[in-house]
């Protein structure tokens, strides 16, 4: 099982956009995500908690990130985006063994740019 959680418990059901990119030398890289019109701020009005960070959860464990932003249209949020950072070839393995489980589960492929 794996999930995006933003409040630790509640799985994000909105499938993001995420752009990968890795330096030259393979030492590290940067996932970003971008969730639209994410089920989160429906349910922050319902007191489930704030956001805290973005929470990357499966069977080996989490990865966190606290670079988390609301983007707004009109005054309300209508979006999040988020930027994780790996900064060692082990990291961004663990990552890709997370997003390998996330988009087996979610019905989701890989499409080089």
């Amino acid at each position: 099982m794996a999930a995006i959680q933003f409040i630790r418990g509640v799985d994000e059901e909105t499938v993001p956009e995420v752009y990968l990119t890795r330096s030259r030398d393979a030492t590290n890289g940067t996932a970003r995500f971008r969730f639209e019109q994410p089920r989160v701020l429906e349910r922050s009005e319902t007191n489930l908690g704030e956001i805290t960070g973005m929470y990357l959860v499966d069977e080996e464990g989490e990865l966190v990130t606290r670079d988390v932003q609301a983007k707004f249209r009109n005054g309300k949020p209508h979006a999040i985006e988020a930027r994780y950072i790996m900064r060692s070839p082990e990291e961004w393995d663990r990552f890709m063994r997370f997003m390998e489980r996330y988009a087996r589960q979610m019905g989701l492929e890989f499409s080089k740019a």
